[in-house]
């Protein structure tokens, strides 16, 4: 299995908009070969930001790259550029292959 998390840090007061944005995404991941769970995970706050992460577990590494190149992933990801002004940092992915 493959665990594929991204890191946010959210701007202080933008919390609620960036959980908002992800309430209402229609990611279709539910449809994707190898797709197993999301979660969205908010974690300490700082004087600068909250730190959040969404997670999503796959079949496999290959599984979730396929996905990466399909189109039901442009069409997710179409208008995270336009939000910049909620973010403190930039995007954080970080990919793991489960072991035990």
């Amino acid at each position: 299995m493959y665990i594929a998390p991204n890191r946010f840090q959210i701007l202080p007061g933008k919390e609620m908009h960036f959980e908002k944005i992800w309430r209402g995404r229609d990611s279709k991941l539910a449809s994707v070969l190898g797709f197993k769970t999301f979660n969205l995970i908010r974690g300490d706050s700082t004087a600068d930001y909250t730190l959040y992460a969404s997670r999503t577990t796959w079949h496999s590494k290959n599984d979730f790259v396929a996905w990466t190149k399909s189109e039901s992933f442009r069409e997710a990801h179409k208008n995270a550029g336009s939000r910049n002004n909620i973010f403190s940092g930039r995007l954080i992915f970080e990919g793991f292959e489960i072991i035990i």
